[in-house]
Order: C-alpha cells, then structure tokens, then sequence
C-alpha cells in the first residue's frame, strides 16, 4: 500500500464544482465500473461524492492502480478537475469529473457484509453490529452533522446571552429523579457507590446559589430504564439555568434558541412566540400532555348532551365522576370498516378503555353501535353537535377522565396517521404550562409528586397543599414538538421553610431528607437566588428536525432495545479479580 507523503487532501469530495483547477480528494471507493479502456470510481467522503476517472492518456502505473481498487477502499487521489460528457444533475458535483494524474492506495478492504448505500433494507441488527460502516451511509452522515449543528448553534446562542459553560460531575450521590441510577462501585469505598447524574438538576441548582447566574452545558445524563425507539440509557440535554427569572423569562430565552436555530440551521423562520397551553386545557383538547397540533380531531365532550342517556356505558361513566367525550374522523368511513373499528377496540382496550361506542355514517342512514338505547332525535342531536356529516366516523370513549383523556389522545395519533392527516415537513412547537403539582394513585388513594421535590408550586396554588392536593399546580413547562416532549423544566423552590413542607408533603422524613438532599437543603440557608431551568433533549431535537424514525439514528453508537450495543458486544462480564478489588461478588458465585 502506498502512503501519503507529498500529497495532501486539498478539498472535499462534495466541494469539487469548478473546472480548470487542480485538486486532491481523499475518500472510500464507493462504486468502480472498468470500461476496458477507460475506469470510472465514484469517490465519497462525508460532504459527498466525486467521480475519478483514468483513461487511455492516464499513467499506466496510475490506470493499473485503479483498475485494483475495490469497494471502500481508502484512496488519495490528485487530478484536473475538467467538465463531464456524460452530466449527471442528481448530485451537486455531477456537472465535474476529476481526471487522475496521481493516485494513491492508502488502505485495502474486506468485501463488506454489507452494500454501503443511502438506502438499505439490510436488517438492523446486522448494520449496528458493523456500526462502524453503516456510519458511512449518507443519511447517517447528514443527521449526525446535523446534531453537530444544533450543538454549535446552542452554544453560540447561550454564549451571547452572557450563559457560562460549566460542566458537573459524572460521578455523584445517588438521588431520587424518577428513574433508576447507574451505579458505579467505589475501589477505595468498598460496598459505597457513586450515580451516574440522570441529569445535572442539583449541581445547576447549587451553582445558581454559589451566583453563577447563567448557567448551560451540554450535559450528558444516563437513565437505567426500558429503552423505546424515542429513548436511549445515555443521552445529552442541552442543560441550562437562569437566576432572577420566572416562567415567562426561561421561555423567552428558550424562543431566542429555538428562533435562531431554525434560521441557522434549517435555513427557515420560525414564528413566534411559540403557542401555550395549559396541562388541563391540552388534555381536555388532545387527550396528552404532549400533543401533536399538526392536524385538528380534537377532543370533543359529549358529556351534557348524553346526560340523560340509557345507554349503560355513559350512564355508568358519568356516574362515577367521569365523561363521555368523543373524537370525528372526517371522510373516514370508507377507511374504517367495521372489522377495521374492531381493530381499533381492541387497541384502546389494550390502554386500558373498556370498549368503544361508535357512528359509522355511510349511507343515509348512520350505523351506531349504541343505537338501540337511543331516543328519537338523539343520535341526530349529537352528530350535529359534533359537527359530523356524511362520511365520518364518530369514535367514543366513556370513562374516568384519567382512562378517556389519554385513551382519547392515543386514537386520535392513530387515526391521523392511518388517514395520512399529519404533513410532513411541518414543525409545530408548543408550550405546555401549568402542570399538576401532585397525582393520584388510584389504588391507594396516595397523593404523590408529579416532579421532582425542588418545583415550585404557583403562587395561587400555595394555600391548598395542606387541604386540597388537587388544586395545587406547578411552575412547571414541558415544550412540546410535533407530538414529541424536547424538553421539561420549572421554576425551583428556594425558600427554606417552603422547601421543607414540600419534603413534608411529600412523605419524606427528616432522615430520609438528610440523607438525600441535606447538602442542597443546607445550601440554602446561606442565601438563594431566585431560579428556575429546564434541558432540551438533544437527541430527540435532532431525531424530529431529521424527520428520523429513532434516536439510533442521529447517536453514533446507540443501544439497542436490551441497553446491549452490540458492536462491541457491552455490556460484558468482567474477571473475578477486578471485581475482587471492587470487593464486589456476583449472584453467579454465591
């Protein structure tokens, strides 16, 4: 094999546009096609492709090297970049050719175990374990460049707006967040443990008390807990925290963000300011706390009008303090079948729904599931109130509101994207505010935190935490993109008295509140900043701003659904005698 000495990579493959000039490019070999007497190898790096081409004018030395070159393998190559006969207008550099005057071999290649293609059918499990050439793939290429530009563009924002890049540490106290920790054994420490930070919550917190009042960092944070296509154990957040703010000043400076990264980024404007909703408004209208606003089907309350019903199913939900509400599946009727409407049954009993009334209005006459136990007029009473004609299709939950809100809100994504209701290419933000302070087990009656214990409730809501748990609602914002929550964050409590009656409220003792935040609860007694916070999930920005189907798809070397990755086969066993100096012994060995 040859090396590089004297020769030196003077563009990208995707920069070659003008003729006449003399360029070196550097890259994998992704296609050769061998004329005979003339040799085309399509050249790829990560900006692009470029076509080499050797002829009966090249030197034979040159022309025989290329004619050894195999898929992927490394190349040098220095030519005359001159226009092509045959043009080529799918690609950007498909107007130019590079005619070789120099090539070197730089690194030979195994014939992959797979073709390495922008589009692929081969199965996945195959391309993570070769991770290292499915990375090669276009469309992986341009989403991690893409991710690598919402960082800088996060970091060049906050930067401006007078944000200090902090970072905190990978190593700290294990704390209650909501999900379980990583665990790291101490070799000094036998039987002690550090965490891996679910996120930075309480060091941010803490630097906001030592008055470092603008905090941000790209933050990477682990979470122990059963991975989805949307969920990975170890992601990023773009990490931040403001002192002397309230709501409305995080939001805003998180609309600069956002605002500045669609111009930069996706090269579009982004219309401000970005809509709220309350956590009750867009349950009662979408039927989730992360709604996507692309398409309407809005949840509709039929509750009042059936009121009066002898139909068992609403008599019995509104009896027991819950509702009857409903969503219109426009133009729908000739898509959902009978069978079709059974299949959608089943799924919402699978969420937890009883069952599902619905109106089928084909012909004149509208098919109701319920129909018997109607009245004259009172079918005719709830189609018009609904809005629903000719055509639709009429789908009913009755229920506690805790099962016919979300349930409502599962059939209404599904029946979007069954009709092709959703637009590609669109991005719709929105603000969630508002949320419930605490919730309900409905088995034990016991209130618990919807948040972790450093939210602040409203400044309304602070009379009833002692009397009416219900009424207590949250400084507290998720933001919202396309159905898919980016981020979470709240305002933080930071009067001590307050704080300890939430620890209070929240069942903790005066040992167990010791034990896991005292350092914090202590800090607070030496003087706090007003503050509050959240963190933009930086994967999941990424995966909806590349319209990707994953988070495997915009992290390098992702998880698979098991936490394994499989490309170097972690997590693996580890030999007896390092695990002896950790003083640790596994299940195996007892």
């Amino acid at each position: 094999m040859d090396n590089m000495q004297g020769l030196k990579r003077t563009h990208y493959c995707g920069e070659v546009l003008t003729a006449g000039q003399t360029v070196t490019v550097g890259g994998f070999c992704d296609t050769i096609r061998d004329k005979g007497g003339i040799i085309f190898i399509v050249l790829r790096d990560r900006t692009g492709v470029v076509q080499l081409t050797f002829d009966d004018t090249t030197d034979r030395s040159v022309f025989e090297k290329a004619a050894s070159c195999k898929s992927e393998y490394v190349v040098l190559a220095q030519g005359e970049v001159r226009e092509r006969e045959s043009k080529n207008d799918k690609i950007p550099t498909g107007h130019v050719e590079i005619y070789v005057t120099e090539l070197r071999i730089l690194a030979k290649a195994k014939t992959p175990p797979f073709e390495i293609t922008p589009e692929t059918k081969v199965n996945e499990e195959l391309r993570l374990k070769y991770r290292y050439l499915d990375l090669r793939r276009a469309p992986l290429q341009q989403n991690l460049i893409l991710r690598h530009k919402i960082a800088m563009c996060a970091r060049e924002y906050f930067y401006e707006n007078g944000f200090l890049e902090i970072e905190t540490p990978m190593m700290m106290k294990s704390t209650p967040e909501g999900a379980r920790d990583y665990l790291v054994p101490s070799r000094v420490h036998h039987g002690e443990f550090y965490a891996l930070p679910q996120s930075p919550q309480i060091y941010k917190q803490l630097l906001m008390v030592a008055g470092y009042d603008r905090y941000i960092q790209l933050a990477r944070c682990f979470r122990d807990e059963d991975l989805r296509a949307d969920r990975q154990p170890e992601f990023t957040q773009i990490d931040l925290e403001m002192s002397f703010v309230d709501v409305d000043d995080i939001l805003d400076i998180t609309e600069g963000f956002l605002s500045r990264l669609w111009k930069d980024v996706m090269g579009k404007e982004l219309a401000m300011p970005i809509p709220r909703l309350t956590y009750t408004e867009a349950m009662n209208r979408y039927g989730s706390d992360k709604p996507d606003t692309r398409f309407g089907m809005e949840l509709q309350d039929l509750s009042a009008l059936v009121k009066d019903s002898e139909f068992p199913v609403f008599a019995n939900a509104l009896a027991d303090g819950g509702s009857v509400r409903c969503i219109v599946a426009k133009d729908a009727a000739k898509t959902y079948t009978r069978k079709e409407i059974d299949k959608l049954t089943e799924m919402v009993k699978g969420i937890g729904a009883k069952g599902m009334a619905y109106v089928r209005w084909v012909d004149a006459e509208p098919a109701c599931s319920f129909g018997k136990f109607l009245k004259d007029g009172e079918l005719s009473a709830i189609l018009n109130a609904v809005g629903a004609q000719q055509g639709d299709v009429v789908l009913i939950i009755a229920d506690k509101n805790s099962v016919t809100l979300p349930v409502l809100g599962a059939l209404r994504t599904q029946v979007a994207k069954r009709l092709d209701l959703i637009p590609a290419g669109t991005f719709n933000f929105l603000w969630i505010t508002e949320f419930p302070f605490f919730e309900q087990d409905e088995e034990t009656g016991e209130w618990l935190a919807m948040h972790h214990p450093f939210t602040m409730p409203m400044d309304d809501s602070l009379r009833y935490l002692d009397s009416a748990p219900e009424k207590v609602f949250a400084k507290a914002y998720d933001l919202v993109l396309n159905g898919t929550e980016l981020c979470s964050g709240s305002i933080r409590i930071t009067d001590y008295e307050l704080q300890q009656k939430m620890f209070e409220s929240l069942g903790l003792t005066e040992e167990e509140i010791e034990a896991k935040f005292g350092f914090l609860v202590q800090a607070y007694q030496y003087g706090a900043p007003p503050h509050g916070g959240l963190g933009i999930g930086l994967d999941r920005l990424a995966m909806t701003l590349a319209e990707a189907d994953s988070l495997r798809d915009v992290v390098a070397f992702p998880k698979v659904q098991n936490a394994r990755e499989l490309m170097s086969g972690c997590p693996s066993p580890v030999n007896k005698a390092d695990l002896d100096v950790l003083a640790i012994r596994t299940v195996e060995e007892d």
